[in-house]
């Protein structure tokens, strides 16, 4: 009889357990290793006065499929949701205006779509960028999305809009983020016609009729995603254990657990690491120092979500959320704590008044470091100069996630090749998670998969 074991309890790790028992059946042993006191790392749904409020991911894209074929393949396309009509708007310049349309993160299809939220000189940069010498890469380089972005266009523009979606998905700068692993698509299309805008152009043509939609989630919180694939799995499930070291056997692996003083070990034939940065370097150190050095240069950053339920008689604006632009003040010249809010019953229907709003980007620590009470208050200030909304809400809750988000950074692309090479030299060893190829919630099924597969194959030969 098999026996795996997954070091991680997050999406990835729940979806290599619920492949590994599909494809080695009901007799083989899994064992799922969790070092907090609950599984779905990211994911996470909390009771918000009665109501499900998705604290973590909220949603996932539809362009990469693997989630939302996930959903249905769990027998839960029932639960399955897309957002309301409310479209997103974006604070910049000092004024609220619609999120461009044709935009591949913030950077635009052309002039028209961005006139609202650039200023005109701005707009005759874009309008211009297809003019300039073709952009070449060559394979082997990359380069931080603020530079090329204000060479090709301008800083505005990176301020603007680049920044702002980048910021929500990675928590990031735009200094410090590589093009090639924050833009993979767009910098495939670049390669081809030489510019931004058209490259845009191209990954977004013009269609007729209603659009479809960008986003999924799931009726209930991800919560439902998290305890159907735990159901499925079938696992031995190990919550509140920490994983202290990995060392190779003879026969295939062993993992030391639990405290220092009073360790336990496990052994498995195949092992799986889907953990953040800093765990997957220092289980690696001693048995691959090649990955555990690509994993060190590999940064996490932080946030904040806070999360609300807001009386009844409160109106939200009718839109999706709004995103704050670089340097974004408040009229008083004191800079916004928020880098975006989402009005989540706009977005996503439902019969309570709710929101969240993101707090924090790399650099921002400080901010993170300040007590519940204080993130709120400033959060509401925010929210009553953005949205006119002055109510106290009904209840609310702050999420503070620290240094679980990997930072794709200049040369992120080589550092992950750097990683799978390594790993690939140790046979019944796999590797998953949101650092390799993909923060969103599609990228993790993907690698997750990708590692079961991997596993599954050492363990026919």
């Amino acid at each position: 009889m098999s026996h795996v074991a997954i070091v991680g309890g997050g999406i990835s790790g729940l979806v290599a357990a619920y492949r590994l028992r599909q494809r080695l059946g009901p007799e083989a042993r899994v064992t799922l290793i969790e070092q907090a006191d609950r599984l779905g790392g990211k994911l996470r749904t909390v009771d918000l006065d009665g109501v499900p409020a998705d604290v973590g991911a909220e949603a996932f894209v539809l362009r990469n499929p693997a989630a939302v074929d996930l959903v249905t393949e769990l027998g839960l396309a029932d639960r399955l949701v897309h957002p309301e009509l409310a479209s997103a708007t974006i604070r910049a310049g000092g004024s609220i205006v619609p999120l461009p349309k044709r935009t591949f993160l913030g950077v635009p299809a052309g002039a028209d779509s961005v006139r609202d939220v650039l200023s005109a000189d701005s707009v005759a940069r874009v309008a211009a960028e297809s003019s300039l010498p073709p952009l070449r890469l060559a394979d082997d380089e990359d380069v931080s999305v603020a530079e090329v972005l204000a060479d090709r266009f301008d800083r505005e523009l990176v301020d603007h809009l680049v920044e702002p979606l980048l910021g929500g998905v990675y928590a990031g700068r735009a200094e410090r983020l590589g093009l090639r692993a924050t833009m993979p698509a767009l910098v495939a299309a670049v390669a081809e016609t030489g510019s931004f805008t058209a490259a845009v152009d191209r990954m977004m043509p013009v269609r007729s009729g209603p659009a479809a939609p960008v986003f999924g989630a799931v009726r209930g919180g991800m919560a439902v995603l998290v305890a159907e694939l735990a159901a499925r799995a079938d696992a031995d499930v190990r919550l509140g254990v920490t994983t202290r070291a990995l060392a190779r056997t003879a026969t295939g692996w062993r993992l030391e657990l639990g405290s220092v003083p009073h360790p336990e070990f496990l052994d498995a034939d195949a092992v799986v690491l889907a953990v953040p940065p800093p765990a997957a370097r220092r289980l690696l150190t001693d048995t691959s120092p090649a990955a555990a050095g690509a994993y060190a240069g590999i940064a996490v950053g932080s946030m904040a979500v806070v999360s609300m339920v807001l009386p009844a008689d409160v109106t939200l604006p009718a839109a999706s959320g709004v995103l704050l632009a670089v340097g974004e003040r408040h009229r008083d010249g004191t800079p916004f704590t928020a880098k975006a809010f989402t009005y989540t019953s706009r977005k996503w229907g439902g019969e309570r008044v709710r929101l969240r709003a993101s707090v924090g980007r790399v650099g921002e620590e400080q901010t993170l470091r300040r007590d519940e009470d204080a993130l709120l208050a400033d959060v509401l200030a925010d929210l009553a100069e953005l949205s006119g909304v002055t109510a106290k809400p009904d209840a609310w809750t702050v999420t503070k996630w620290g240094g679980g988000l990997p930072q794709y950074g200049v040369g992120h692309t080589a550092a992950v090749a750097g990683i799978e090479r390594a790993v690939a030299e140790l046979p019944g060893l796999a590797v998953a998670g949101a650092t390799l190829r993909g923060v969103g919630i599609p990228a993790c099924v993907d690698a997750a998969t990708a590692a079961a597969d991997r596993v599954v194959g050492h363990l026919a030969v």
